[in-house]
């Protein structure tokens, strides 16, 4: 039974699921590190992503402004950063503190443009979760790493309002196919150098379409049927499990085990993200474009 013809309870569990997928192919991209490195597996995700994301939207190319192609190239520039800076910081960080630390992008942003004292106390959650991410020992955690990991976060915020104006600029998929490819282009030059032989072997390019597809392809088309019937704060409220998810995924497939207090600090941005989602829920909202991308990672 689709999410459309059943209840919220089923629409959620696709919205669960597509958030294991993102996490799986997160973990396929890992293993394929020694073979292509990070910046290789980047340039495969965009590109097959993109050419998925073509096929399907068959985007117009005619009849737009400039201001809208301006949107496109800056939505693109930001998904090749976003990514690129993403499996930098997971070359170097687990799974799970990567995405946990990309979250405090968008979490940042929801602080921000949100009123109230309440802001403060999930502000505050956010910071104590920073501050037990840490707690085993700064040492632990590749300095490196966790600076990519925060350049992925504002990406991540970027992406949401870059998504919402490209949204509102083109119909349908076609914006986000069209970006996808713009950053696929920038991604390739940084892509092949990193990967160079490896791109020639089937295996490799069969397991990175693999990637793209769990990562990007899956995930987007089961959250687009999930928002059909679920309220837009219960979608950010599930999708505020991804650190959990991805911390699943990081020690079931990866072998990456978390201390305890690590394990709590990702415990407290995720309650900070409920919270924050929470109080933009109570919050007079504006009105989405129904084709407007989602703002969720793609990574």
């Amino acid at each position: 039974m689709s999410a459309a013809r059943g209840g919220p309870g089923s629409a959620a569990l696709l919205v669960l699921v597509g958030l294991a997928c993102q996490e799986v192919g997160a973990s396929f991209a890992v293993l394929l590190f020694p073979d292509t490195g990070p910046l290789g597996i980047v340039m495969l995700r965009l590109l097959f992503s993109a050419l998925l994301l073509l096929l399907i939207a068959r985007p117009r190319l005619r009849g737009h402004s400039a201001a809208s192609w301006r949107s496109v190239v800056w939505f693109g520039v930001v998904l090749a950063s976003m990514n690129g800076l993403f499996y930098l910081a997971l070359e170097r960080l687990p799974l799970g503190v990567t995405v946990t630390i990309e979250v405090l992008g968008p979490l940042t942003l929801s602080i921000i443009t949100a009123t109230g004292t309440a802001r403060w106390l999930w502000a505050g959650l956010a910071l104590a979760g920073v501050v037990a991410l840490g707690a085993g020992g700064w040492d632990r955690l590749d300095a490196v790493g966790v600076l990519f990991a925060l350049g992925a976060a504002v990406s991540w915020a970027l992406y949401i309002l870059a998504s919402a104006r490209v949204g509102r600029q083109f119909p349908r998929l076609d914006g986000l196919a069209l970006a996808m490819a713009v950053g696929a282009v920038l991604a390739l030059p940084f892509g092949v150098a990193q990967a160079q032989d490896a791109l020639l072997r089937v295996d490799i390019l069969a397991l990175g379409a693999a990637v793209a597809l769990l990562s990007s392809t899956v995930p987007y088309a089961l959250e687009l049927i999930a928002l059909r019937r679920l309220p837009a704060a219960a979608f950010a409220i599930l999708m505020s499990l991804g650190p959990a998810t991805a911390s699943l995924a990081g020690f079931l497939l990866l072998g990456q085990h978390l201390a305890w207090l690590e394990i709590g600090g990702i415990a407290l941005v995720i309650a900070a993200s409920i919270g924050a989602v929470g109080a933009a829920a109570r919050r007079p909202a504006r009105t989405t474009e129904p084709d407007e991308p989602l703002a969720e990672p793609l990574g």
